[in-house]
């Protein structure tokens, strides 16, 4: 004997209390979730490609800090510049070399930081070239 015999052919007997589900709040019961909170966001951190900073050699750096020299002296004029440097990623290692243009407004030395009009602060130490537009 199986133990549903007993209830296995009774009619069904709709609620009188309770409204019936529809068949696509039934469905959605059943439906996918994330177990594994985060988990996808993980990958595709795990998965974005960042960049090495590229080495640059004893003569570029000289030739950045005589440009940059050249800059300080003529602050006051506002230079036009184009330059190419490296933003550090927040979250992995590597980041990504950005190549803009502005005018130079100050130079804080101390903080090693070349400010732009745009309000734009670039560390001087990621420089990686610099030019000033004539």
């Amino acid at each position: 004997m199986d133990n549903y015999e007993d209830i296995i052919n009774l009619p069904y007997k709709k609620s009188t209390r309770k409204k019936h589900m529809s068949l696509r709040d039934r469905a959605a019961q059943f439906g996918s979730f994330a177990a594994l909170k985060g988990h996808d966001e993980a990958i595709e951190e795990t998965a974005r490609l960042t960049d090495k900073k590229p080495d640059i050699d004893e003569y570029e750096i000289e030739k950045i800090n005589n440009t940059l020299l050249e800059i300080l002296q003529n602050i006051s004029e506002e230079p036009k510049i184009v330059l190419t440097y490296f933003i550090p990623d927040d979250k992995k290692e590597g980041g990504m070399c950005v190549t803009i243009g502005g005018q130079a407004v100050k130079i804080k030395e101390f903080e090693k930081e070349l400010i732009l009009k745009d309000k734009r602060i670039v560390p001087i130490e990621e420089i990686l070239d610099i030019k000033i537009i004539k």
